[in-house]
């Protein structure tokens, strides 16, 4: 929509998790790093939380495409099962074979085979469960348990837990003690700090191609980041329409109020101002939308 306006190859706020994007600010290295070193010292959970919009999602990405070829990830982004269908879902990311109707005891063998040949290739194997607060309890201990798999050596399989603050809470229950024990690493994201938006921002668009000088205003990346608060996934929602009411403005530079009504048309906006016009907010995002679309159709 804008991107021919602003000398840019690609939209720089999208929410999917891009790893050509991943920010190396202080808190998402240091993230990183525990990460890489846990799963080279290959025992127990790792545990990283932080709260909705901190970029969860996308240091998982990036863990799993920064590991060597000796270790194989599983994925599961969606881990609220009960456990039967938790280790059925662990077992066709490892690409297990099972037997036709496979009982519990066959699932589990199956599992074990395959986790011993994968280490006698000289293999890790890492399994990383996004939204991890969703995990019934039940399945959190059967997960416990899968982690006893061993040789006289190691650990067959690493467990890295991503989830909300509750996560913290699940794992201070009594009956999941044994587990909560176990986590050997663990990190919380929080949100940026103000330097770090400005960083974030001009990292972003120079991988989407922008080569100019400054794009959002010095007062723009100010307002920008009360607004989000520092969260990650809101700067960007809010960057992106706040370069659509500049495009649809014809203007060449992100300004402070570009930003202000872009806050102003977002539900999660942390922005004091925002209570105060939020109709001229929707309807300037909208007549900038609107802009658009005719400019681009003409």
């Amino acid at each position: 929509m804008y991107q021919a306006h602003f000398g840019l190859r690609e939209a720089p706020f999208g929410l999917t998790p891009d790893t050509s994007f991943f920010f190396n600010g202080p808190q998402s290295q240091k993230a990183l790093n525990t990460l890489l070193v846990a799963a080279r010292n290959g025992e127990g959970f790792i545990k990283i939380t932080g709260e909705v919009g901190t970029g969860k999602t996308f240091l998982c990405r990036k863990f799993m495409q920064s590991l060597g070829p000796d270790f194989v990830t599983a994925y599961i982004p969606n881990p609220n099962l009960p456990p039967q269908a938790l280790i059925l879902a662990l077992a066709d990311e490892l690409s297990v074979l099972l037997p036709k109707d496979a009982d519990q005891h066959q699932l589990l063998k199956s599992i074990n085979l395959r986790l011993l040949n994968l280490a006698a290739q000289g293999k890790h194997v890492l399994l990383c469960l996004d939204e991890a607060q969703a995990i019934p309890l039940d399945s959190l201990e059967a997960l416990r348990l899968l982690t006893n798999l061993e040789t006289e050596k190691r650990k067959l399989l690493q467990i890295v837990l991503f989830g909300q603050p509750e996560l913290d809470a699940k794992l201070a229950r009594p009956e999941i003690r044994q587990l909560a024990q176990r986590i050997t690493f663990h990190y919380d994201l929080g949100p940026l700090s103000r330097d770090d938006v400005e960083f974030y921002v001009a990292h972003r668009l120079r991988v989407a191609g922008f080569d100019g000088a400054r794009l959002f205003s010095r007062g723009a990346v100010a307002r920008l980041y009360v607004a989000s608060g520092g969260i990650p996934r809101l700067v960007n929602i809010m960057a992106h329409k706040a370069l659509m009411v500049a495009y649809g403005e014809g203007r060449q530079q992100v300004s402070r109020s570009h930003v202000a009504l872009a806050a102003s048309d977002t539900v999660a906006s942390k922005a004091p101002w925002r209570a105060r016009w939020p109709w001229l907010a929707g309807a300037g995002v909208l007549a900038a939308c609107t802009l658009s679309w005719t400019l681009l159709n003409r």
